[in-house]
């Protein structure tokens, strides 16, 4: 079957390359034509280059376009797959470095906090476009499968405002539940119940996640008829790696009940309570990567690999291209879903939708994360029910963050967006009001290039900053790297002074008994 896939972001190799190989996994999807499109033409075509190599190591009849021409890819798409990242990284570094002046330490911010809050206004004017020419030039009823963050609001303001089915895509659901199989299979192996040569795959676990994005609880969980919730506490404090990488989520499983399917860093900056104080922060992280804490880790590491084009680029070409096949397919869910509704075969995944009485307490109209089942009548969403009275109220109080940040994302809307930042959980646990809004004023200032909704009220904050500056009501901000990176060279530097001091008393004591000899 020929169906067409616009990818708009497409000059990122990481999602562009990983999801054609999905897709050209599955037999029928083989001639499949994918246009890409992104604002470096040169990106493109280098993308393009290593993704025909494959295409062409596989015998298949697939196609690619390339072209800095959205509406043209778009036009006739079956399906239209979004990984933009607005503003890419200047923006990005300014959603981290900002805040941190005003104590708001984030490990991604990309989701919520004030560093999702900000990419949201840039965001989903973006994909508001993406919309219209889904309407107007694609296939009538494309879906449109949005792996852009934040999540959660991008996927509402599609919705509402866009006029197109959108449905959000994460990986975190499938990363969590990985982490519930690996903690059963080892009480299970100590219990007698498997040889130690015997695995269990992510599978074999029955599980219902359900929630918002990035903020989805394990509501159920089931191994070989067993309900292992009341058990999981104990199986991940067992764990030998997962006390010491995830403190956090460890901690509100113990106080909630119920797991996250998000990683260490990112659930510690979507809740009020542990990167509040700069003291306290290093306690509740782990530095062994990025995903488990640290101060702007996610800025650290995406910045460091922003060169592959020039590095990497030619040293793929020299090596052979790797076959596809369904082997190597990833637990992405763009591809299954594609293959559901085109072959019938049925997929079941967790995906953001429109909440429609699904999770009954948590408000009609947001988006939720839940279980869903595709096939060839589409993406069919069964009804959870009540959420956990804790899980919900966490989710709750974000959701209303989401919903002022979208809608003032979408009108332009300086006095909701400084509202939703107020609301924020982190943020309004470390700022005071005035911080949060001279904070955001400095955003608006420093991102003004990609917020055209916002051209209008940008001269006005900076007239307020410089009337604060005069007045002296400007707020203090500070100069810190971020207490995750401050704790590192903390800790080098403790080490590093004991170990000075201990060759002193080395060097002293020898000397003590060189005179007594």
């Amino acid at each position: 079957m020929a169906i067409k896939i616009a990818m708009i972001g497409a000059g990122s190799i990481g999602f562009t390359r990983t999801l054609l190989r999905d897709i050209l996994a599955v037999p029928e999807l083989a001639n499949t034509t994918f246009a890409f499109t992104d604002i470096s033409e040169k990106n493109l075509e280098m993308v393009k280059q290593l993704c025909e190599r494959e295409i062409a190591a596989s015998n298949l009849p697939a196609s690619i376009t390339t072209t800095t021409d959205r509406r043209a890819a778009v036009a006739d798409s079956d399906y239209v797959i979004s990984t933009i990242r607005q503003g890419g990284l200047p923006a990005f570094q300014t959603d981290i470095d900002i805040p941190l002046k005003y104590g708001v330490d984030q490990c991604v911010g990309d989701t919520l906090c004030a560093g999702g809050l900000m990419y949201a206004q840039r965001t989903i004017p973006a994909l508001l476009d993406f919309c219209q020419d889904i309407r107007e030039v694609a296939k009538p009823g494309a879906l449109f499968l949005n792996y852009s963050n934040p999540m959660a609001m991008n996927v509402w303001a599609c919705n509402q405002y866009g006029g197109v089915n959108t449905v959000g895509l994460c990986h975190g659901v499938q990363g969590a539940h990985w982490q519930i199989t690996t903690c059963i299979e080892l009480w299970a192996k100590k219990e007698g119940l498997l040889k130690e040569n015997e695995h269990i795959h992510r599978r074999d676990v029955d599980v219902i996640a359900a929630g918002i994005n990035h903020q989805t609880w394990f509501i159920k969980v089931n191994w070989r008829g067993m309900d292992m919730l009341p058990r999981l506490l104990e199986l991940f404090e067992a764990h030998p790696q997962f006390p010491q990488t995830e403190k956090v989520r460890i901690d509100v499983l113990r106080r909630f009940g119920y797991y996250s399917t998000e990683s260490n860093g990112h659930l510690s900056e979507y809740l009020p309570w542990y990167r509040k104080r700069t003291n306290e922060i290093s306690q509740w992280i782990d530095l062994s990567n990025w995903i488990n804490g640290e101060t702007g880790g996610y800025l650290r590491v995406t910045t460091e690999g922003r060169n592959w084009f020039e590095t990497d680029f030619p040293n793929w070409l020299k090596e052979e291209p790797q076959p596809i096949s369904a082997a190597k397919r990833s637990e992405e869910h763009g591809s299954y879903i594609i293959e559901a509704m085109e072959t019938g075969r049925v997929y079941r995944g967790h995906f953001n939708v429109v909440n429609q009485q699904h999770i009954t307490n948590l408000p009609d109209g947001c988006v939720i994360e839940i279980p869903g089942y595709v096939d060839r009548t589409g993406i069919n969403m069964p009804v959870v029910g009540d959420l956990p009275l804790a899980c919900a109220a966490t989710c709750s109080a974000s959701v209303r963050v989401q919903q002022m940040g979208m809608e003032a994302a979408v009108h332009g809307d300086v006095t909701l967006l400084k509202q939703s930042m107020l609301h924020d959980p982190l943020v309004g646990a470390v700022c005071n009001p005035e911080e949060v809004w001279q904070m955001t004023d400095e955003l608006l200032i420093a991102q003004a290039q990609w917020l055209p909704q916002y051209q209008k009220e940008i001269p006005q904050a900076k007239a307020r900053l410089e009337a604060a500056v005069k007045n002296g009501t400007r707020v203090k901000t500070i100069e810190t790297e971020g207490a995750a990176r401050l704790h590192v060279k903390t800790v080098a530097e403790m080490e590093s002074n004991r170990a000075e001091a201990k060759a002193n008393a080395g060097a002293a004591d020898k000397g003590k008994m060189t005179k007594v000899s």
